[in-house]
């Protein structure tokens, strides 16, 4: 299983498509180590930086609606991956692209508009951690000076399976 928590990027955005996760371009590649560098390369966001140290450190996405729609590729969960990004949370995902984040054993947690409305108004996004009790399925976001917030979230019995097992691959090689 994989390491899910830490440092959290804020994307305030709906539609974030796979093609701004990982352009088109780059889909030639043929290992996940060679995508890491062209992770987000063309989102355009006001305020995001690439370059960033909050970029680099980042293993949580908090997004709003709709993420990962557009063109269905494993690519953009392999960018994510391949960047120490395995959760990303949003009101809704793409079909596909949700299935694929859980098929390579990642969170895609989907919470109502009103929670992510919290996260976004959280005091200090640049330095907001997000710890993950999958037991409880709770996310717990910290920020400066010990103060936190509390969220529950589901996910099927199916998809919790591929993400203890760490993902399809894995889960198939343990049942079948």
């Amino acid at each position: 299983m994989k390491t899910f928590g830490g440092p959290v990027l804020f994307l305030d955005r709906s539609d974030i498509n796979t093609d701004e996760i990982i352009p088109a371009k780059y889909l030639t590649e043929v290992t996940k180590q060679a995508l890491k560098p062209y992770l987000l390369e063309d989102l355009k966001l006001p305020g995001f930086d690439r370059k960033s140290g909050g970029f680099s450190k980042a293993r949580v996405i908090v997004s709003r609606k709709n993420f990962g729609c557009g063109s269905s590729r494993e690519h953009a969960p392999w960018a994510l991956e391949v960047n120490g990004i395995t959760v990303v949370i949003a009101q809704n995902f793409a079909r596909i692209f949700r299935q694929n984040m859980f098929n390579c054993g990642m969170l895609a947690i989907e919470l109502p508009q009103k929670d992510i409305d919290m996260l976004f108004g959280l005091p200090d996004p640049g330095s907001t951690l997000c710890d993950i009790d999958l037991h409880e399925k709770t996310l717990i976001f910290s920020w400066a000076k010990g103060k936190s917030t509390a969220v529950g979230f589901t996910f099927n019995e199916f998809d919790e399976a591929l993400v203890k097992a760490g993902g399809w691959i894995e889960f198939a090689d343990a049942k079948y």
